[in-house]
């Protein structure tokens, strides 16, 4: 056996030994069995790109999942497989968020380039935020989850009121509680900021550090980006994805990590939720009539349910 792939099968095997233990061992108050313990429902992704031929021959990066009712609606982000190409916003339903239909009016908005996005149920409408051209925040809404319209792109600014510096600020991530809107986003994926906002129109950072930052672990060690906020049993969680330099091409996976404020979080230490070869991203917890499902989506939707 190479040298190199001798490596690669010792590191393999130390990555699912670790995760094994992991699973077993850290589950906690904190972090409750039914959000960390995850096995895949399908042997194969519930959703992938669509192939040549179609405006959606690949599915990029942060899909959003709500389940209304009996109803499951997924906003996804396709184009056309290359690094240039036009990001658009897509819908697929589903009645039981295993088998999913394309919407067939698809794209639903392309007016502007549209990826990560994060959709919110507020009120009567939807809202949504998500990464537009170059990595810049932007946020759309829209009464039905299907028509949208684009608000812009969000003025974040440091705590004493100045603009951020230039650059991207990308995978936001909204939630709304009281009047208060809190969004969280990442730069060049090597930290999480949080910023809020009364007005929708001006947000400022709580703090000019990073309230989530990469590391001490392997998993997230360099690279880290937030997915979703829920609140469950009085606690905040944050499913969030981080990934080393190293080896290349990069091997992503989803974490958990909790707090009572939305600014102190404490990451599990069981993390990551799946083993990091599966190299499963963009991960989303949605809630069931009972428990959770996991949903991990780039550049495939793949589904995981509790461990029994």
């Amino acid at each position: 056996m190479k040298t190199r792939v001798r490596q690669l099968w010792i590191a393999t095997v130390a990555l699912i030994g670790v995760f094994t233990l992991n699973i077993e061992s850290f589950a906690s108050d904190l972090f409750p069995p039914e959000l960390v313990n995850w096995t895949p429902l399908t042997e194969q992704p519930v959703f992938t790109g669509a192939g040549e031929g179609h405006w959606d021959v690949k599915i990029r990066e942060r899909g959003y999942i709500l389940k209304e009712g009996d109803q499951w609606r997924m906003w996804y982000t396709g184009y056309d497989g290359t690094r240039e190409g036009q990001k658009f916003l897509g819908l697929a339903t589903s009645t039981d968020g295993i088998h999913w239909t394309r919407f067939p009016q698809n794209p639903i908005y392309r007016e502007h380039w549209v990826e990560d996005v994060c959709v919110v149920k507020h009120g009567d409408g939807y809202v949504m935020v998500c990464e537009g051209l170059h990595d810049q925040a932007q946020m759309l809404t829209s009464p039905d989850g299907i028509s949208w319209t684009r608000t812009g792109t969000l003025d974040v600014r440091l705590a004493n009121g100045a603009p951020i510096p230039p650059g991207p600020y990308g995978t936001p991530t909204l939630w709304i509680e009281g009047d208060t809107w809190y969004l969280f986003y990442e730069r060049r994926d090597l930290g999480i900021w949080l910023a809020t906002s009364k007005d929708q129109k001006v947000w400022l950072n709580v703090q000019d550090e990073p309230v989530l930052s990469p590391g001490p672990e392997l998993y997230d060690r360099d690279m880290i980006a937030l997915n979703q906020i829920l609140k469950y049993q009085g606690r905040y969680y944050a499913v969030f994805h981080g990934a080393p330099n190293e080896p290349q091409p990069r091997l992503w996976s989803t974490g958990l990590a909790t707090s009572a404020d939305l600014v102190h979080w404490e990451k599990y230490r069981g993390n990551p939720l799946r083993p990091m070869i599966e190299n499963k991203s963009s991960g989303q917890l949605v809630p069931m009539d009972k428990g959770f499902r996991l949903y991990t989506m780039h550049d495939r939707v793949e589904v995981h349910g509790p461990v029994k």
